[in-house]
């Protein structure tokens, strides 16, 4: 079963890391020499094929679709990375990492087809309007919400100043509420708070156009407060703008150590260099990893393990260093082509293999890795051939991904059957908001994660809570000590986000989390 879930979860992720890895490319382009639509001269073999189709075939075809179909086949030859993207999808790919979206600022869940206010962004539209947690969506713009997410985005985004009237339900009441939408920054820093006495935290969700501005602020922040130590986190983050990652890496090393650098068959090698004093050259550094660490964020960890600037924890990396260039298409799509490999200072490239291998085997590669064993045994890793040597001698690898200094198995009972059931019918989370709605004065005791996870003892209520929600969904709850304190766990963390947003979550997940808790025994030392 605990494969079944990676069968699922993984293709998302893949389309996701790829998104991110458009990004890299665009560092490049001064180097490129090719910044212009792509034009093409007389009909090619394949033009005159589809002006055929269109024009003689017994039946109707849509043209565009025969000429996506083309394009994919095409590029499927080439790597893994290299992607076309619809104009219709075209501005959804590249918000995603330019730091900002227009809306009205709620995050939300669906319970029960209704939409849920679970989070209002501070001083957006939404919170000037006076939009709270625990509200429900009735109506958007007179017109009944829909229960898929994309579709609740779609009618809740839109031009920065345009008006939207919601309908909402707040205890029982209805009310109407007109929100004029704005322009809704978004952080790439999930976290940034002192972990222990001396010790900072910092966790990085992706790279995107304002991440090394946000660093730089948390960064000073922290040391304000006495921080000598970090750990930075990049479990999760599959990549995005490689000069964020450049900019950071540069607070942490010294004189103009190189950082990175790419080459390609039509890009002559270009080497990124320390250019500033940095922030943070000294004092202990952890980088947490696994095997969903991607593109930019390995260019960061591999930079820091090769000047042994850090001290890497938790599982090999995903394996992703080759590098897209985006180039803008006359009818206003896009292709990313992969122009460049790139390498960390000692000239390793940590692409893994795709070679003799269909798109769904490299997708299956992380799949692989759980079923050989190797994400709970790191000594099961196949791939060490390619290896090198830091200035302080010791080994690191090339090819596959960066194999960490600490390796920390994968956390399994989000693998077991009974939790895969509870967390794909949202059931954590649904009791966790629902406990919460129904106790907000109770809840308002509570000053800090730490405070929460301390004092909140109501365990058999919310398990009963929990047990009356599953059944309702027809789920039967494993009913073991262990199971039941590591559910019970997750929903209090579900709490804290609530209440402290994801900065919260993350102070209380990480009171348990085996990577953290080994990063802050080894950065004692």
């Amino acid at each position: 079963m605990g494969s079944k879930k990676l069968q699922i979860a993984l293709p998302i992720l893949f389309a996701f890391i790829m998104a991110l890895g458009m990004y890299l490319g665009y560092q490049l382009r001064e180097h490129s020499g090719n910044r212009n639509f792509l034009s093409l001269g007389k009909k090619n073999n394949v033009q005159e094929i589809i002006d055929l189709v269109k024009s003689r075939y017994v039946d109707d075809v849509k043209i565009d679709s025969i000429s996506e179909l083309a394009i994919n086949e095409l590029l499927s030859h080439l790597d893994p990375h290299s992607a076309y993207i619809p104009a219709s999808e075209l501005k959804n790919v590249n918000e995603e990492l330019m730091g900002n979206f227009q809306g009205i600022g709620v995050e939300f869940q669906v319970f029960d087809d209704t939409v849920n206010v679970i989070n209002v962004l501070k001083n957006s539209p939404a919170e000037k309007a006076g939009i709270i947690i625990g509200d429900k969506f009735l109506k958007v713009n007179d017109s009944i919400s829909l229960i898929k997410s994309n579709d609740v985005k779609k009618h809740l985004r839109g031009i920065e100043g345009s008006k939207e009237s919601i309908e909402l339900l707040r205890d029982n009441v209805r009310k109407k509420i007109i929100v004029t939408r704005g322009t809704i920054p978004v952080s790439t820093i999930d976290a940034a708070y002192i972990i222990a006495p001396g010790t900072g935290f910092i966790r990085i969700n992706k790279f995107g156009d304002r991440t090394y501005e946000e660093f730089m602020q948390n960064l000073e922040m922290l040391q304000k407060k006495g921080m000598d130590k970090l750990i930075l986190d990049l479990r999760g983050n599959g990549g995005g703008l490689m000069n964020e990652a450049i900019d950071i890496a540069d607070e942490f090393l010294d004189e103009d150590k190189l950082i990175v650098y790419t080459q390609g068959n039509h890009n002559p090698r270009f080497d990124f260099k320390c250019k500033r004093d940095g922030l943070f050259e000294k004092g202990k550094l952890m980088v947490l990893v696994d095997e969903t660490s991607a593109s930019a964020s390995e260019v960061l960890t591999g930079a820091l393990q090769d000047w042994d600037r850090a001290t890497i924890v938790g599982r090999r990396t995903f394996g992703k260093g080759l590098v897209q260039q985006q180039f803008q298409l006359s009818d206003g799509s896009a292709v990313r082509l992969t122009v460049s490999r790139y390498y960390s200072p000692l000239g390793r490239n940590i692409q893994k293999s795709y070679s003799h291998k269909t798109t769904q085997e490299y997708e299956d590669e992380l799949l692989d890795r759980y079923n050989n064993g190797e994400l709970e045994n790191g000594s099961l890793i196949t791939d060490k051939s390619k290896t090198f040597k830091t200035p302080s001698g010791k080994i690191v690898y090339g090819g596959g991904g960066i194999v960490p200094d600490y390796f920390v198995k994968l956390d399994t009972i989000s693998l077991m059957k009974e939790f895969k059931e509870l967390y794909a019918n949202n059931i954590l989370n649904k009791v966790a908001y629902l406990y919460f709605i129904d106790n907000k004065d109770y809840f308002n005791q509570f000053k800090s994660p730490a405070d929460l996870l301390q004092k909140f003892t109501n365990n058999e209520i919310i398990w009963n809570k929990l047990l009356v929600v599953a059944a309702k969904n027809n789920i039967t709850v494993y009913n073991n000590q262990f199971f039941k304190t590591e559910v019970l766990n997750k929903i209090k963390f579900y709490i804290s986000r609530i209440i402290f947003n994801n900065e919260g979550y993350y102070e209380a997940v990480n009171t348990t989390d085996s990577i953290v808790q080994k990063s802050l025994s080894l950065i004692r030392k």
